[in-house]
């Protein structure tokens, strides 16, 4: 038996930390959080100061009832989890529903889990917070309350089954209102004129310039006067200027950065990022990856400063200490940085190997010598004109952190990098060899992506490292906004361009406009969004949000009552649902009538449907029933128009016949699709089902038999109860409505007899089971 108990939210975490206590230490994990509100109850008492009513979850009992036993033989429980406000109240949790004892429970934390800062912890214990636990019970309660009261308001006036969240609901807002700026924008174009000019450097070598006039012209008529003039101009290098610049390394790594870089660079997802960061930490291989800090130790500086010296030499160093600017920074002390910076690399998944690289780089490059610039522009004067061409270079003098790392942007620009320059001499004269000047377009505002989502929400001071992530994940789950790709689209654009003495006009094509990863709201998304604008404009304002923050960060310091803050906000808010459920309107919300259907004389409108956006002719008022067509997924209830409306009635279109059964091809909740014979069969993305013929019909149909045909390898048992087929992973065993590995992976399924089949059922007892994958709930338990 153990003297001391050590507890933990993870297996992972208990893993590592156990190699480096004694065998006097038992480690044990909580899988996250053990006690939370009941799911469909709001589990709050309201008349005793907002008090939560916690029980132990089903999927905890019996963890709990492990650690009462262990906490009951050990002379000494310590409380190791996460040292944020989540970690401080999942440890006074454990403390609750336990019954520790004072005296013999220690509460310790740490930033990274390395031997040294074990035992550190273990010297240097404490009570619990229980400011901080008041703070994340704030942040609990309270979205609970907007959850529970919010959700039904939405039933009634919307459509079933929505859900509504505070901190989830403005992020929804942020990507509407940039959907809708976008659709408002029109597009502007200019004429930007570069030229290529012909000179003699001064060591009289013949070398080529290339410059851009410091003017656009707003019309074609401006640039082809310009282009005219400059027939007859001389071209003369007016000065040339040289000047010193240097770049500085971007902060180490906090958690909206870290998300954000992680994105641009790896192309990972905000969710995906925090997951395998999570991982490096509960292994020992970076500090705490939720903190808001930009901060190094000591110890992380001298690291730092040793191992730069090794790979680049004393040149290379240059110690920094960055200050956090982020609004009400209150998790962790320190950025996110590996463990031991004389560890380049790490083994792990190849997505952990990625991440810890990253972070790598930019811990040292942060602590790394700026890189040294020589910038020159060389200013041509035209002789006929007021306006000056600028030739423009930069070269590096000194590459500094840029040995090591850059940083990304969102940033999309068109500008070419600046390259070296010849050295000219002042008053040497150019001559032409083509003047361009090309029809350029004003770009509209780009779509969020989620990197550059969790920017916007830090910089708006809406919600904490602990939330960003499962905000944008909660947002795409619950159907509100969606994270697509768009192809490039085509468009023209006008050139003239002066050679030899003569003006060529031409019309080119480019492509444009194409995204990849970017955040589009649904039409689900953009009517809930106006409903809680039009009834409830403070819980979607941005600043009451982030001053919700403040309130919690001065709950976590001691400053304010947890539930007067609640009681503050509880009672305005209520009388606000009170009233939005009162308020009888003519149309359903979100329903936008388009005119009349010209065949039946019946109003045509489109709607938030069961399934989704739907046109409907007639009203629930008129004798017949009304008609009803799900919108194509490229449409919005916001702006189809009357027409297009009116085609999606044309379906379902009849086909001919195929073995004497009638085709059809029509669309539904999943798409386009042809029916034949009591059967579905999709049509995929790239057929117009108003164009689809019968051969392709017939085609889909025989190519969906094929695949099923092919799906069964081989049928076994008496009454064909079990079976080896195909799936997207390779071959299986199918057996009592679950699915088997076949093991060991070298196996032929071809070959496989019942005997082979049962012994491998006989194997894998749980396969089929739906195993619930262990992520510490850092929002202490999502709403239902």
């Amino acid at each position: 038996m153990s003297k001391n108990l050590v507890i933990v939210e993870s297996p992972a975490k208990a893993k590592t930390i156990g190699k480096f206590l004694g065998s006097d230490y038992q480690v044990m994990s909580s899988m996250g959080h053990i006690r939370d509100l009941k799911d469909k109850e709001i589990s709050i008492d309201f008349a005793n100061n907002y008090k939560p009513v916690y029980i132990v979850t089903p999927d905890k009992k019996k963890i709990v009832a492990e650690l009462k036993k262990a906490s009951a033989d050990a002379d000494i429980v310590w409380l190791a989890s996460d040292e944020d406000r989540e970690g401080e109240a999942i440890a006074w949790h454990l403390a609750d529903e336990l019954k520790l004892k004072s005296d013999k429970t220690k509460r310790i934390v740490f930033h990274e889990i390395t031997k040294n800062a074990i035992l550190r912890a273990v010297e240097t214990p404490r009570t619990i917070n229980y400011n901080l636990v008041d703070a994340q019970q704030a942040r609990r309660v309270l979205d609970r309350i907007v959850g529970f009261e919010l959700s039904p308001v939405l039933w009634r006036k919307v459509k079933p089954s929505l859900s509504a969240g505070r901190v989830q609901s403005v992020t929804v807002r942020l990507v509407v209102e940039r959907e809708r700026e976008i659709n408002r924008f029109v597009s502007e174009s200019n004429y930007r004129v570069t030229a290529i000019f012909n000179g003699v450097d001064a060591a009289g070598k013949q070398v080529t310039l290339k410059a851009e006039l410091q003017h656009k012209f707003a019309t074609k008529q401006e640039a082809q006067q310009f282009l005219e003039s400059a027939k007859n101009a001389t071209f003369t290098i007016d000065n040339i200027e040289k000047k010193p610049a240097k770049k500085s390394p971007a902060p180490p790594f906090t958690t909206s950065t870290l998300q954000q870089e992680a994105s641009r660079k790896l192309g990972y997802s905000v969710a995906s990022t925090m997951r395998i960061a999570q991982s490096l930490y509960e292994s020992g291989k970076i500090t705490y990856m939720r903190t808001d800090s930009v901060n190094l130790s000591d110890l992380a500086l001298g690291a730092a400063k040793a191992e730069i010296t090794v790979f680049a030499g004393a040149n290379y160093v240059h110690t920094r200490k960055f200050n956090t600017q982020s609004k009400g920074a209150q998790e962790a002390h320190e950025a996110i940085r590996p463990t031991y910076l004389n560890e380049h690399s790490i083994d792990g998944t190849p997505q952990e190997k990625k991440l810890y690289e990253l972070i790598w780089k930019r811990t040292i490059a942060s602590q790394m010598a700026d890189c040294q610039l020589e910038k020159t522009l060389i200013h041509i004067n035209i002789s006929n004109n007021k306006y000056e061409f600028i030739a423009m270079g930069e070269v590096i003098l000194f590459d500094g952190f840029l040995k090591v790392y850059l940083e990304s942007t969102d940033d999309e620009t068109e500008d070419e990098k600046e390259g070296i320059l010849p050295t000219m001499k002042k008053g040497e004269q150019l001559i032409y060899s083509e003047i361009d000047a090309q029809q350029r377009f004003t770009i509209k505002p780009p779509r969020y992506s989620e990197a550059s989502l969790v920017r916007k929400l830090e910089e708006l001071g809406i919600g904490r490292p602990s939330t960003y992530a499962p905000t944008i994940s909660t947002v795409q789950a619950r159907g509100y906004v969606e994270k697509d790709d768009r192809p490039a689209e085509k468009r023209e654009y006008n050139l003239l361009q002066l050679k030899a003495n003569k003006i060529s006009d031409q019309t080119k094509t480019e492509n444009t406009g194409a995204e990849k990863s970017k955040l589009f709201p649904t039409d689900i998304g953009i009517v809930v969004n106006d409903f809680l604008i039009a009834n409830f404009p403070d819980i979607m304002n941005y600043n009451f949000t982030a001053e919700i923050e403040k309130d919690f960060d001065n709950i976590a310091e001691g400053n304010e009552l947890w539930y007067k803050s609640i009681d503050t906000f509880y009672k305005g808010f209520h009388p606000a649902v009170e009233k939005a459920v009162s308020i009888k309107t003519e149309h359903r919300v979100g329903e936008r009538v388009l005119g009349t259907d010209p065949k039946s004389g019946k109003q045509l409108s489109v709607k938030i449907g069961r399934f989704g956006p739907v046109a409907q002719i007639g009203t629930a008022d008129d004798e017949e029933k009304p008609l009803f067509a799900a919108l194509k997924k490229e449409q919005s209830i916001e702006s189809i128009t009357l027409e297009q409306a009116i085609e999606l009635f044309k379906l379902p279109r009849a086909l001919g016949k195929y073995e004497d059964k009638e085709m059809s091809v029509g669309t539904g909740r999943f798409g386009p699709y042809v029916k034949h014979d009591g059967k579905f069969y999709s049509l995929g993305k790239d057929l117009d089902p108003m164009a689809v013929s019968d051969e392709q019909a017939i085609r889909i149909i025989e190519t969906k038999r094929e695949t099923e045909k092919n799906r069964i390898i081989s049928t076994l048992g008496e009454n064909g109860e079990i079976q080896v087929l195909n799936g997207r992973f390779g071959a299986y065993i199918a057996f009592d409505s679950k699915n088997y590995k076949i093991i060991p992976k070298t196996t032929d399924p071809q070959s496989l007899t019942l005997e082979q089949c049962r012994e491998i059922i006989a194997q894998q007892p749980d396969a089929g089971t739906k195993k619930k994958k262990f992520i510490p709930r850092k929002s202490a338990g999502s709403k239902k």
